[in-house]
């Protein structure tokens, strides 16, 4: 089932602009999630901002973000000063400009969605500008504001419409030269390498989604279901005072105990 846009807007390029959609190519739809809850009475719990120092709740118009520049020193920066800086326009996908597609590294790949054209009219200016990057082999750069950050954001041909890759910042990379490893190295036996070839060879299969499953999700799904249908889940208590016949006299419990260890003991 085909997901729902997300984003609404214009891809421009040059004086050719035609209306588009974005779908994210990602879904954790069906992925396990879990609340977190109280023990002691079964009710879901949530998340507050607390004053580090006084220890009371703070109100959600009182937060400000702070940049730290000493010891318990802070610049603060209201929201209309962040907005200030941001992307005039957070609809439009402006190309500034095109690259080579093979001299991206996957590193900076981040989350991709798929970008489709939003009605007719502009479907002849979409396919135009999708067929001729992958007619000159490249990629286009724009930047755009998703998910209330702004991000470089990379559009690939693909198949009938174009793949929006969103790209990490390069403050966010490490320089591979830091990483891996350094020159030196001695090359590796060929006979080992042939010998290795063969085995992968036997190992090579068509690609399959399914090669990337997740097995936690499968187990903890098989779990869930299992108690589901034996009745064996957690029992949950919930605030308030239980049912009348389901009342148990702890002290009485607790005398019938005593009572039978006497008869035993006896």
């Amino acid at each position: 089932m085909a997901g729902r846009p997300f984003w609404a807007g214009h891809l421009r390029l040059s004086l050719v602009t035609c209306a588009v959609s974005m779908i994210p190519a990602r879904t954790e739809a069906e992925r396990i999630r879990f609340h977190m809850m109280n023990r002691q009475t079964g009710n879901r719990v949530f998340v507050q901002y607390v004053d580090a120092v006084t220890s009371t709740p703070v109100d959600d118009g009182d937060l400000v973000k702070g940049y730290p520049c000493g010891d318990d020193q802070y610049v603060v920066l209201e929201d209309d000063e962040l907005d200030a800086i941001a992307l005039e326009s957070t609809r439009t996908i402006d190309i500034e400009c095109f690259v080579d597609k093979e001299e991206i590294g996957w590193v900076w790949y981040d989350t991709p969605h798929y970008l489709l054209p939003d009605d007719e009219i502009g479907t002849e200016a979409f396919t135009v500008i999708r067929d001729a990057m992958r007619h000159t082999g490249t990629v286009g750069v724009a930047r755009l504001v998703l998910y209330r950050r702004e991000h470089a954001v990379l559009l690939e041909p693909r198949d009938n419409g174009i793949v929006v890759w969103t790209l990490r910042y390069g403050v966010d990379m490490r320089d591979p030269a830091d990483s891996l490893p350094a020159g030196g190295i001695p090359a590796p036996n060929r006979q080992d390498v042939a010998r290795l070839g063969k085995v992968m060879a036997g190992l090579t299969r068509p690609w399959n989604a399914a090669m990337v499953h997740d097995p936690v999700q499968a187990r903890l799904k098989g779990i869930i279901d299992a108690r589901r249908r034996s009745r064996r889940s957690r029992p949950v208590r919930r605030s308030g005072p239980p049912a009348e016949e389901k009342i148990v006299n702890i002290m009485d419990t607790l005398r019938a105990s005593l009572k039978s260890s006497d008869r035993n003991g006896s």
